[in-house]
């Protein structure tokens, strides 16, 4: 093979060239094989071969993101993304990619930031070669059709209105609209119908036009990269990807590169006021900072970052604890885009702290003039250093799909081609002279300042309305006394440096040894009156960590809203109380949770094996032993009042979740009902109060990783002598218990939204079918699941665009299991359960018309998806966990669902569907939860149903079409046109008649279909299902279903059902 000078030698067919210079630095548990080769037009891919794997994926990423969007057309960018996914000209077929996905286990996703469009998918391994073919076509020959691009633009407008009402975005884009404006990182990134439709069309542009010319310039094999990972050789993946990406055009284009900060003087030393939608207080300090990228090496914002946001002793937050005023910090850089970055330090203020935010403001300014004047530690950095060597050194297999789209992007980066695995997860040098350069830029004379809040300081008005978002808010100019603040405040002794880290690991070994036949499931190795441990000693990845869950039983925890709030008062005080000490264990990759849970509060702690005793040994101490402050009592008690005031102000469609969940289950209560309790709540309620929850306890306790049976034994006799736990009664302890529905039953939960702003509304129906114990019934749900997971994305998110949240799949309670139905959409909720209903109706046609081979590689795929083997550590320990924690113990379960489903015949799974699924049985079981926005929903218009109008052309004496050729010739009509527009275009096509004959066709068809010609009702029809033909029987009967009216035999939950409902569970 030989050589070049710049580490690239040409492959021995020279087809290709191959990266040899040195080998690849990689974690020490990775065994899998890469290849850097270089394509003829210049495109670069990362191969892996990973000759375990089940799953196999491939990722791309484009050197072009939202900040190259034309100035008249923003969002072209991500735009581009969405209709790239849309067929190609050797797929035509616009859902072809996502059903090869669905139907092989797999999935796909993509996302365009500022300087990047990245795309990736996985699936079944071996089925990769099929998805490259079809993921290859996306940057060779896409089709961009006009009807994608109608439809489309509906969902990128779905996907900014989604967002209106998160705080998160709203602050995003009102920063990026407060910078430089003639950068064009102030740019609106996501895009809408505004800027993407009207606008373009005022101007007398075509979108679609605008589009290709934006795709041409800048799709270009030199400023792409791909990753490819599957268990076939690198040799043959260099062939497929050879075959199949050679042909990406390469225009021999930079990527773009934009001068300047977005922060120039101008915008610097402004103060702004923001009005949230939820209710909360953040200080937001953000200062221009260096493109951190060439500084890898050094990686000086780390440094800066792990000093300012530190939480032990010390620290910024340490002290405004102390003083009453904070209650978390973040700090460090933010990725802005080429050439520019930021530094952000963010406060989450008390009430009392927002009163002295500009006291606030000042520390963090002492902090930093303390780090200035004391000059770089070494010590601190070489910790730091150590800290993420461990951290990769021993680093865990990522799920492929986010491995690949991972690298790819590293791949775009200035790193020794060597070194694009590694990348930032090391610091290699040390430069001090650099660290310190780039702490100058924390400069209190070049800063913006952003405060949160819904309680403005007297004499405060917002007066202004960020254009996208319409975000109140208020800029001026810094305030003098904030500026003085800074300047005239005295050094704080408190302030100081972090100690020595005593978590931080000197023992990492893991008695790695050939392990012929692997446990499959953890092992009861005790069991008291008092506890049970279950074990499994890793065998499979090999690294030095060990995670634990602790499940402390107690049944009164939850039994009412009063306890409920006291056991998350009592949880919130503690983790509040071990902050200090446990933030090291946290630098040093140990992480422990504690929270109530149903029916007790569970301890969740994790990390390396060595140091784990030390911080379990704490937090027991700690929860046996602690008393509450009354300061932090006050502190705390406020913010979990606010917390669940702000519950209301949550998306609609997790509203929805939660309220067919509080129906369902026995002790879920409302934020409402225990705002009532909490108003009360005293500091020594809290003090009384959890020694009542300790004494009497069932533990739970799995041990899992680098543990042998005798450590984990260890744990748990100091679990029981620290907590002395005594025994319940005989029946005393039960485990929670979830509503199973009546047959024949269909409930509807309604609420109104209490954002008057959010122009969403949202659904969840569930169909509950089994005990999620019974296999026969598990298993036929799991395998209607899949079938249906890509029909429905299609019908109602890519084709009805009903929302861009569309979801369905498998909800799984305690006792039960069923299926749902998840949508989040400007409609009305009535109408969306109509839409979902008639998709059911369609489902069943789906699974009659699936020849043989098409059901057998369905309960192929799905069986391939259920044996696909945990990626990590924590991976296998939640399914492990999930089993016990709510004691059902079924480690067996995927075995026993594999082994059914191979005996499922298709008339078997149609029966299953028709009496347990499908709403028109007479024992099915649905409830469905509607959150409705208060805003009107939007207008629906009459959509034609495809087998109704083929009935209704043949009797008009229209025979041109089949039932395929008619679904293309309605779908290739504008998206959501009115019904008379979609037959106009169908008869003018077809038929010589002149405009007048048309129009009374039209009007008779209309009066056949029995559609509002008003375009408000939402009438849509149906008829019996097409036969395998694909044609149906002109003389079935028309039937209609009025989508302004709930489908019948619905029952409203109000509050006397409900009761009656959770009586159920008792």
């Amino acid at each position: 093979m030989p050589s070049t000078t710049d580490g690239w030698s040409r492959s021995l067919n020279g087809s290709h060239h191959i990266f040899t210079a040195h080998e690849f630095e990689k974690p020490d548990n990775d065994d899998r094989q890469y290849r850097l080769i270089r394509l003829p037009n210049q495109l670069e891919a990362l191969l892996i071969h990973d000759a375990s794997t089940d799953k196999a994926s491939a990722a791309l990423d484009v050197h072009v993101g939202n900040l190259s969007d034309p100035d008249h057309l923003e969002g072209l960018a991500h735009f581009c993304e969405h209709l790239l996914f849309m067929g190609t000209s050797k797929y035509p077929k616009e859902n072809d990619y996502f059903q090869y996905c669905s139907e092989h286990t797999g999935h796909s996703n993509a996302y365009t930031d500022s300087e990047h469009t990245n795309f990736y998918f996985e699936v079944g391994a071996d089925y990769l070669q099929g998805a490259l073919d079809r993921f290859a076509q996306f940057f060779i020959s896409p089709l961009f059709s006009e009807s994608c691009t109608e439809r489309e633009l509906k969902a990128v407008d779905s996907e900014h209105k989604k967002n209106l009402q998160t705080d998160g975005w709203r602050l995003h884009e009102l920063e990026k609209s407060l910078t430089n404006p003639n950068h064009p990182f102030s740019k609106f990134g996501t895009g809408n119908l505004h800027t993407l439709k009207y606008n373009p069309e005022k101007l007398g542009l075509n979108i679609r036009d605008e589009l290709l010319r934006f795709h041409d310039t800048y799709y270009s094999s030199n400023i792409m990269k791909l990753c490819v990972l599957g268990k076939e050789s690198l040799d043959e993946l260099a062939e497929w990807v050879l075959d199949k990406f050679q042909h990406v055009p390469n225009k021999n284009i930079q990527p773009p590169v934009f001068e300047g900060h977005p922060l120039t003087e101008k915008e610097l030393m402004k103060q702004v006021y923001v009005m949230p939608v939820k209710d909360y207080r953040c200080l937001d300090l953000t200062f221009p900072f260096p493109y951190q990228q060439p500084y890898f090496r050094i990686q000086p914002g780390h440094y800066l970052s792990h000093l300012i946001g530190h939480e032990g002793a010390g620290s910024i937050l340490c002290y405004l604890k102390r003083k009453g005023w904070a209650n978390y910090l973040s700090s460090g850089p933010v990725a802005g885009g080429i050439n520019f970055d930021f530094f952000k330090v963010s406060i989450d203020l008390t009430e009392d702290g927002l009163a002295h935010y500009e006291d606030v403001v000042a520390t963090v300014f002492q902090y930093i003039h303390m780090l200035k004047r004391t000059g770089v530690q070494e010590n601190i950095f070489r910790e730091v250093q150590s800290l993420a060597q461990l951290s990769f050194k021993f680093r865990e297999n990522f799920p492929p799909s986010q491995y690949t789209s991972l690298l790819v992007e590293q791949m775009h980066q200035n790193y020794p081609r060597e070194w694009i695995i590694s990348a930032s997860s090391l610091i290699r040098e040390y430069d001090a002279d650099l660290i310190q350069d780039n702490l100058a830029w924390l400069d209190e004379k070049a800063f913006r300042l952003t405060l949160t809040t819904r309680k403005l300081p007297p004499g405060i008005e917002l007066t202004k309305r960020e254009q996208w978002y319409e975000t109140e808010y208020e800029e001026m100019p810094m305030q003098q006394s904030i500026i003085d603040a800074i300047r005239m405040m005295s050094p704080i002794e408190e302030l100081h440096y972090p100690g020595m880290n005593e978590f931080i690991p000197t023992n990492f070994v893991t008695n790695r040894c050939q392990i012929d036949t692997k446990q499959k499931k953890p092992e009861l190795i005790k069991d008291t009156p008092t506890l049970r441990l279950w074990h499994k000693k890793d065998d499979t990845f090999w690294v030095p960590r060990t995670n634990m869950w602790i499940l402390l039983r107690n049944p009164s925890a939850d039994v009412s809203p009063a306890n409920s709030v006291r056991t998350k008062l009592y949880t919130e005080l503690l983790v509040d109380s071990l902050n200090v000490y446990a933030y090291d264990a946290e630098v040093a990759g140990l992480l422990y949770y504690v929270d109530e849970h149903s029916g007790g509060i569970l301890l969740d702690i994790g990390g390396y094996s060595q140091k784990l005793p030390l911080l379990l040994r704490k937090v027991l101490m700690q929860m046996r032993n602690f008393t509450v402050e009354p300061s932090r009592f006050k502190l705390i008690k406020e913010q979990l009042i606010r917390s669940y005031k702000n519950f209301a102000l949550e998306p609609p469609y997790q509203l929805a979740l939660f309220h067919l969940s509080h129906i369902t289950h026995e002790r879920l209560w409302t934020p409402e009902e225990k705002l009532l309790e909490l108003e009360s709540v005293t500091s020594q309620d809290i003090q009384d109060y959890y020694p009542t929850i300790l004494s009497d306890l069932f533990i739970e306790v799995l041990v899992h990783g680098n543990a042998f049976a005798k450590e984990a034994i260890g744990m748990t006799d100091m679990i029981e002598s620290i907590l002395k736990p005594r025994a319940f009664s005989p029946g005393q302890l039960s485990q929670p218990r979830t509503l199973n529905l009546p047959e024949g039953s269909r409930y509807v939960f309604t609420s109104k939204l209490m954002d008057e702003s959010n122009v969403n509304s949202a659904i969840e129906y569930f169909v509950q079918i089994c005990d999620a114990t019974d296999i026969p019934s598990r298993a036929r749900l799991s395998l209607v699941a899949q079938i249906m997971q890509e029909p429905c994305f299609d019908q109602l998110r890519t084709k009805e665009q009903l929302g861009y949240l569309v979801f369905s799949g498998i909800r799984k309670q305690i006792a039960n299991m069923g299926l749902r139905f998840i949508i989040q959409s400007e409609k009305d909720t009535i109408y969306l359960e109509n839409r979902i209903e008639e998709f059911l109706d369609s489902l069943k046609t789906i699974i009659e018309n699936l020849t043989e081979n098409e059901y057998l590689a369905q309960v192929n795929s799905l069986i391939a998806d259920i044996l696909e083997k945990d990626k990590n550590m924590g991976q296998e320990g939640i399914r492990y966990w999930s089993e016990i924690q709510y004691g059902t113990y079924d480690f067996a379960q995927v075995d026993e669902d594999v082994v059914e489903l191979r005996t499922i015949s298709k008339a078997s799974l149609l029966e299953f569907f028709n009496t347990y699924v499908h709403y028109s049985s007479p024992i099915v079981r649905k409830i469905s939860t509607h959150i409705q926005s208060q805003k009107q929903p939007v207008n629906i218009k009459p959509k034609i149903n495809i087998e109704s109008l083929y009935v209704c052309l043949n009797s008009q004496g229209v025979t041109k079409y089949n039932l395929s050729d008619l679904e293309t010739t309605v779908q290739s009509c504008e998206s959501g046109a009115p019904t008379e527009d979609v037959l106009r275009k169908l008869l003018k096509d077809e038929t010589k008649a002149n405009e007048n004959e048309i129009e009374r066709l039209i009007s008779k068809l209309v009066s056949i279909l029995k559609i509002d010609s008003t375009g408000s009702s939402g009438t849509l029809v149906s008829v019996t299902p097409p036969t395998g033909d694909g044609h149906i029987n002109p003389s079935v009967a028309i039937t209609n279903r009025d989508h302004t009216q709930l489908p019948a035999g619905n029952i409203e939950i109000d509050d006397f059902t409900l009761r009656s409902l959770k009586a159920r569970m008792n």
